[in-house]
């Protein structure tokens, strides 16, 4: 091993680090993913989730300054292969390897700088918020999925000839990301109201929230249709993330708004292992 195979080595354990300590759902879901995939995976979240810290107050001063500066350092390592900061060159790594870059970094960073003087959304900017925060991450990990993938696990096509296996995926693979983050809103009502001052979903009544988890789980169904469409090797992890958020969705339903404003709904750990489980045996 080089010092810059060593190095990178380094990066992707201390973006797994980042994973480990503040997801352990999404921890145990990449693990179910093949090897050729799960480093970049555990990069692209590694760098999500230092954004997302940046923004939700980890950083005790000028959070702006501090995200502008992420996002520089980002765009540097995209383009010439390296950053001092460990997450950031994982990230990079990953992006210069499965061909995305700032098309889908920028709509992220925009939505981050979002979070930093809340107001009341409109459907247009809500989309807009949704897009950058979720729908372009579902994207990163595409292009993740698509790389490098062996003859024997090749997506499966829907139609001779529809484009790029990219371009026929990405629709479904950034309505599971919209899935995730719309359930986000709902399970996380009171710690972004209370502590945060945002209203994502603003005036929520018994009705709306419902409709709002219908919604969610619209997406979440239309994206799990299109699991059977990825690599082979990839759809069981793909499938146990989509199991989890759908055990959400149930429990959410169940504890209604005035449970999901009493405190942050959860899986139970033994809950979660019986949904890996059910996952880890579903037919492919």
């Amino acid at each position: 091993m080089d010092s810059s195979e060593r190095y990178l080595h380094a990066a992707v354990a201390a973006s797994a680090v980042v994973i480990r300590e503040y997801s352990t759902s999404f921890s145990l879901a990449t693990r179910m993913m093949p090897r050729r995939v799960r480093d970049h995976i555990m990069s692209i979240y590694g760098l999500v989730r230092v954004a997302d810290e940046i923004v939700d107050g980890a950083c005790p001063t000028d959070p702006r300054a501090h995200l502008d500066a992420l996002e520089a350092s980002v765009e540097a390592a995209i383009s010439d292969g390296f950053s001092a900061n460990l997450v950031v060159h994982a990230f990079a790594a990953t992006a210069r390897a499965t061909g995305f870059g700032t098309e889908l970094t920028r709509p992220f960073f925009a939505s981050m700088r979002a979070d930093l003087t809340p107001a009341p959304h409109t459907p247009e900017s809500l989309a807009a918020y949704i897009h950058g925060s979720a729908e372009v991450v579902g994207l990163m990990c595409l292009r993740a999925y698509l790389y490098g993938v062996p003859a024997s696990s090749r997506p499966a096509r829907s139609a001779p000839g529809a484009g790029s296996d990219y371009e026929r995926l990405a629709p479904d693979a950034a309505r599971l990301g919209a899935a995730f983050q719309k359930v986000n809103f709902l399970r996380d009502l009171t710690d972004d109201e209370l502590r945060l001052g945002r209203a994502y979903l603003p005036e929520l009544t018994q009705q709306a929230f419902d409709d709002a988890l219908d919604d969610a789980a619209a997406d979440l169904a239309a994206g799990r249709a299109g699991i059977a469409r990825l690599p082979r090797d990839v759809q069981r992890g793909v499938r146990a993330a989509a199991d989890l958020y759908g055990e959400l969705v149930r429990r959410l339903r169940s504890a209604g708004l005035d449970g999901a404003r009493s405190g942050r709904v959860r899986v139970p750990t033994t809950a979660k292992a019986t949904v890996l489980a059910r996952s880890v045996v579903a037919p492919q």
